[in-house]
């Protein structure tokens, strides 16, 4: 065997070895953001935000007005252009709020109505607060004597629960800005199916300043899959990125407590607009939403609630949600997070435990805490403000026991920060 061919061979490894170590020692070029490099990431510590949380509990308690939001969950949030926020709400409890004791002689504040003794449950519904965040005013549908939901209820049957918010050009390019909802259209149902059947996810328009409803568009509807506990309801959360807006979804499995999380994205100012919408079927971007895979598969230890919340830390993706795959009762109880250097994942973890304090209560093992929500508007000295919402879960109907303990349904927020992970 010739000699020459061996040598070249062994001339162009040292080459190549030579390069790769000074590549290595040369500094590292810095991120385009000026931030550091994407890094592991976990919950490392935690104290109770009791300025949101008592803020929210005054409003709620103010018998000013009796079409007023007095309790609710599903608590996401949006700072608007003039600094103003908008708080979004799943199901809302209206009318008046009375003090202890309640009709049991427990101590706590109460909810009655005026209208017939019950209290207004409505699907969902809106309070704007003010630049120092004191909340100000409800946006509720219909009237002052009659009030529905903001987004008003699908024809046929069914609500509309608002989740994520973003402020966006009306068309790419332009000065003015709307805000866009997107929310869960669900039918009734029984079952497995309490809480709705996954219908379609939708976008709301509001106008700015005045927050008026301009109109609902279907963006991902129920023919692209037609099994229920398949279909991705997305908006749970949404993270723009240079050119784009990253939308977080989640599936329904009925016979699993943990779902899996996928992703689409969005051109800026596209939110509305289906057309532009593409899904991410684990290689490439696509069109067909029926084709999407998870990003975070659920399974063992692993998994999202139904509802999760993610934010950018530097350069790195953090994820929020229930505990599903704690076991026992911490899929109710308990939030931990997953990171990421990229939307689309690998997402690590879960990394980092919280057990967040809930309300008093007769029973208290019987209260849930849910829904864990990052609003990242409201950071503060390097610690993310998280909310959760507490509800009451068996035995027997939930309305009693909320409706006689007015704490029980509604927000509560935390201050997080977050931490390198240790291996």
């Amino acid at each position: 065997m010739s000699r020459l061919p061996l040598t070249r061979t062994a001339i162009a490894a040292v080459l190549l070895l030579t390069a790769a170590l000074l590549l290595w020692l040369l500094p590292r070029p810095a991120a385009p953001d000026g931030s550091a490099a994407c890094t592991g990431r976990r919950i490392a510590s935690w104290s109770a935000d009791t300025g949101h949380t008592a803020a929210f509990a005054r409003y709620g308690d103010d018998n000013s007005r009796v079409d007023d939001w007095t309790g609710g969950d599903g608590t996401h949030s949006v700072r608007l252009p003039d600094g103003r926020s908008l708080w979004l709400f799943s199901d809302t409890f209206l009318d008046r709020v009375q003090p202890p004791p309640n009709p049991q002689g427990q101590p706590y504040r109460w909810r009655t109505a005026d209208r017939g003794g019950i209290p207004y449950l409505r699907h969902n519904s809106a309070v704007v607060t003010s630049r120092s965040g004191r909340p100000e005013r409800t946006l509720t549908g219909g009237t002052a004597a009659d009030p529905g939901p903001l987004f008003p209820d699908p024809p046929g049957g069914g609500w509309r629960w608002p989740v994520h918010a973003s402020v966006e050009p009306r068309t790419p390019g332009a000065r003015e800005k709307v805000v866009r909802v997107l929310l869960w259209n669900r039918a009734p149902g029984t079952g497995p199916w309490i809480f709705g059947v996954p219908r379609a996810t939708e976008v709301a328009t509001l106008s700015l300043p005045g927050l008026r409803l301009e109109g609902i568009t279907e963006t991902v509807g129920r023919t692209s899959v037609a099994d229920p506990g398949r279909r991705v309801l997305y908006g749970t959360a949404t993270v723009t990125d240079g050119p784009w807006t990253y939308v977080f979804g989640g599936d329904d499995p009925p016979s699993s407590p943990a779902s899996s999380a996928y992703l689409a994205r969005v051109p800026v100012g596209r939110l509305a607009d289906r057309a532009h919408w593409r899904f991410w079927d684990g290689a490439r971007w696509q069109r067909r939403a029926g084709r999407t895979a998870p990003v975070l598969r659920a399974g063992g230890r692993r998994g999202v609630g139904s509802a999760f919340s993610v934010v950018r830390d530097g350069r790195t993706w953090v994820l929020f949600t229930m505990d599903t795959g704690g076991g026992g009762t911490a899929g109710m109880r308990t939030i931990t997070g997953y990171w990421s250097c990229s939307p689309r994942g690998p997402w690590h973890g879960p990394a980092g435990r919280l057990t967040p304090p809930r309300p008093a209560d007769t029973d208290p093992q019987y209260v849930a805490a849910y829904n864990p929500q990052a609003h990242p508007e409201f950071t503060a000295s390097g610690r993310l403000l998280l909310s959760y919402d507490v509800n009451r879960l068996g035995p027997g109907p939930a309305d009693p026991h909320v409706n006689g303990n007015v704490a029980l349904y509604r927000p509560r927020f935390l201050r997080v920060r977050l931490a390198p992970v240790t291996r």
